[in-house]
């Protein structure tokens, strides 16, 4: 779509205003948004938002040829870096390696749990105990840490067995 104000250039701004109690709706190109004072939030604050981005999905792996393209919708793994965003869901498969370390560097973990009533069940509460215990039982045996590993093999033994008293 074409800048509604200049008619030159490709819209990428999507600008929602209110004029006398009605909304009113404009697609801008960036040059004509920074004009009429819609610049990008990131610019006025002194930051650059995709090289933010770009730093966390630097994962100092060896970079894949740029001939691997996501099969779902033909994004590369430098257009990722780029833009900050994946382009489908087939990407988090596609590009696994490389977004692995990212998601854990903002997220703090790669497995989304989200959240829970209060009232969930002990069965529940049984399988996240478990599914924790054996995350940190892989990280214990990587590692090396082999006394905390045995004692979390133990400890996932019981919550399987249903012996373990609630975490």
């Amino acid at each position: 779509m074409l800048c509604q104000s200049c008619q030159k250039h490709q819209a990428t701004t999507h600008i929602k205003t209110m004029i006398n109690g009605e909304f009113a709706e404009y697609m801008l190109c960036p040059e004509c948004a920074k004009k009429m004072g819609y610049g990008n939030l990131f610019d006025n604050m002194g930051l650059d938002f995709s090289s933010f981005l770009g730093s966390f999905l630097d994962s100092g792996l060896p970079p894949r040829t740029s001939a691997t393209r996501c099969s779902g919708c033909g994004a590369s793994f430098a257009d990722i870096a780029r833009t900050g965003k994946v382009g489908c869901a087939q990407c988090y498969q596609t590009f696994y390696d490389e977004l692995l370390p990212s998601v854990r560097k903002m997220h703090g973990n790669t497995l989304h749990t989200g959240k829970r009533a209060g009232g969930a069940g002990k069965e529940l509460r049984v399988i996240n105990a478990l599914d924790q215990a054996k995350a940190e039982l892989k990280a214990a045996i990587e590692k090396q840490e082999f006394e905390k590993a045995a004692k979390l093999r133990d400890k996932i033994k019981e919550l399987e067995d249903g012996t373990a008293s609630e975490a």
